[in-house]
Protein backbone atom coordinates (compact mmCIF):
# COMPACT_ATOMS: atom_id res chain seq x y z
CA UNK A 1 0.00 0.00 0.00
CA UNK A 2 1.17 3.61 -0.47
CA UNK A 3 0.88 6.78 2.23
CA UNK A 4 -1.62 9.39 0.95
CA UNK A 5 -2.51 12.61 3.03
CA UNK A 6 -5.30 14.75 2.27
CA UNK A 7 -5.89 18.30 3.06
CA UNK A 8 -8.98 19.34 4.34
CA UNK A 9 -10.34 22.91 4.09
CA UNK A 10 -14.04 23.50 5.45
CA UNK A 11 -16.24 24.92 3.70
CA UNK A 12 -18.77 27.87 4.91
CA UNK A 13 -21.45 24.95 5.08
CA UNK A 14 -18.58 22.98 6.89
CA UNK A 15 -17.52 25.93 9.49
CA UNK A 16 -21.25 26.82 10.18
CA UNK A 17 -21.77 22.50 11.18
CA UNK A 18 -18.32 23.24 12.95
CA UNK A 19 -19.76 20.64 15.52
CA UNK A 20 -21.09 18.04 13.82
CA UNK A 21 -16.87 17.34 12.49
CA UNK A 22 -15.93 14.50 14.94
CA UNK A 23 -18.48 13.10 13.16
CA UNK A 24 -17.64 13.35 9.92
CA UNK A 25 -13.77 12.42 10.69
CA UNK A 26 -15.43 9.34 12.34
CA UNK A 27 -17.33 8.74 8.92
CA UNK A 28 -14.00 10.12 6.72
CA UNK A 29 -12.21 6.88 8.86
CA UNK A 30 -15.04 4.61 7.77
CA UNK A 31 -14.64 5.46 4.50
CA UNK A 32 -10.80 4.72 3.90
CA UNK A 33 -10.98 1.41 5.83
CA UNK A 34 -14.10 0.09 3.26
CA UNK A 35 -11.79 1.01 0.49
CA UNK A 36 -9.43 -1.09 1.71
CA UNK A 37 -6.79 1.71 3.32
CA UNK A 38 -6.06 2.53 7.27
CA UNK A 39 -5.96 5.79 8.95
CA UNK A 40 -2.61 5.89 10.41
CA UNK A 41 -2.83 9.99 11.80
CA UNK A 42 -5.32 13.15 11.64
CA UNK A 43 -4.19 16.62 13.00
CA UNK A 44 -5.55 19.63 13.05
CA UNK A 45 -3.82 23.15 11.44
CA UNK A 46 -3.47 26.20 13.12
CA UNK A 47 -2.51 28.92 11.30
CA UNK A 48 -2.73 27.91 7.30
CA UNK A 49 -4.73 30.42 5.42
CA UNK A 50 -6.76 27.45 3.20
CA UNK A 51 -6.28 24.47 5.20
CA UNK A 52 -7.98 22.95 8.80
CA UNK A 53 -7.32 19.12 9.17
CA UNK A 54 -4.80 16.46 7.38
CA UNK A 55 -5.00 12.80 7.56
CA UNK A 56 -2.39 10.40 6.60
CA UNK A 57 -3.41 6.89 5.35
CA UNK A 58 -2.96 4.59 3.65
CA UNK A 59 -4.38 3.26 0.60
CA UNK A 60 -4.13 0.12 -2.18
CA UNK A 61 -3.91 3.07 -4.71
CA UNK A 62 -4.84 6.31 -6.63
CA UNK A 63 -7.99 4.76 -7.90
CA UNK A 64 -9.55 3.79 -3.92
CA UNK A 65 -8.02 7.07 -2.93
CA UNK A 66 -9.98 9.35 -5.46
CA UNK A 67 -13.15 7.23 -4.76
CA UNK A 68 -13.03 8.22 -1.01
CA UNK A 69 -11.91 11.99 -1.71
CA UNK A 70 -14.92 12.41 -3.78
CA UNK A 71 -17.31 11.10 -1.78
CA UNK A 72 -15.91 12.45 1.11
CA UNK A 73 -16.07 15.96 -0.41
CA UNK A 74 -19.42 15.38 -2.13
CA UNK A 75 -21.24 15.95 1.52
CA UNK A 76 -20.03 20.22 0.48
CA UNK A 77 -18.38 20.52 4.62
CA UNK A 78 -14.41 20.58 2.70
CA UNK A 79 -12.45 21.45 -0.01
CA UNK A 80 -9.40 19.12 -0.38
CA UNK A 81 -6.40 18.61 -1.84
CA UNK A 82 -4.37 14.81 -1.99
CA UNK A 83 -0.91 14.03 -1.93
CA UNK A 84 1.16 10.75 -2.48
CA UNK A 85 3.60 10.78 0.27
CA UNK A 86 6.45 8.86 0.42
CA UNK A 87 8.80 7.51 3.12
CA UNK A 88 12.14 8.10 3.94
CA UNK A 89 13.38 4.47 2.23
CA UNK A 90 11.17 5.08 -0.62
CA UNK A 91 12.15 8.59 -1.07
CA UNK A 92 16.25 7.46 -0.79
CA UNK A 93 15.56 4.60 -3.64
CA UNK A 94 13.68 7.47 -5.59
CA UNK A 95 16.51 9.22 -5.59
CA UNK A 96 19.14 6.77 -5.93
CA UNK A 97 17.78 5.69 -9.36
CA UNK A 98 18.49 8.86 -10.55
CA UNK A 99 20.62 8.82 -13.60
Amino acid sequence: MNTYMILFGFTDQGIRDIKESPARVEAAKEMVRSMGGEMKDFYGILGHPHYDTIFIFDAPDEEAVAKAVLAIAAGGNVRTESHRLFSEDEYRKVISDLP
